[in-house]
């Protein structure tokens, strides 16, 4: 039985920048939604304009987050196989 010796594509996995996205934007949503449901007064919400901004923010968020997570889940990055440039040449080290 032959080994294949040629390397095979991969998915980016946990380094796909969708899903540091959705982790930022999900732990701001997280503590915002926190924040309005029980840190946040009547007089703030009455200068607000009677909007309950961090609740509404936070969870404006938190659907962000959920649908960044979706768009990595559905359509995943692929890391290709070949990582040489198109010249064929290889990566110039520093220091030669």
């Amino acid at each position: 039985m032959a080994t294949e010796s040629q390397p095979r594509a991969h998915k980016a996995g946990t380094f796909d920048i969708r899903l540091i996205i959705a982790l930022l934007i999900g732990v701001y949503g997280i503590i915002l939604t926190v924040m309005g449901l029980w840190f946040t007064s009547d007089e703030e919400i009455k200068k607000a304009a009677d909007v309950n901004i961090n609740l509404w923010a936070g969870i404006g968020m938190l659907v962000v987050a959920a649908l960044f997570i979706l768009w990595a889940v559905i359509r995943p990055l692929v890391v290709p196989a070949d990582t040489e440039t198109e010249t064929g040449d290889t990566p110039a080290v520093a220091g030669e």
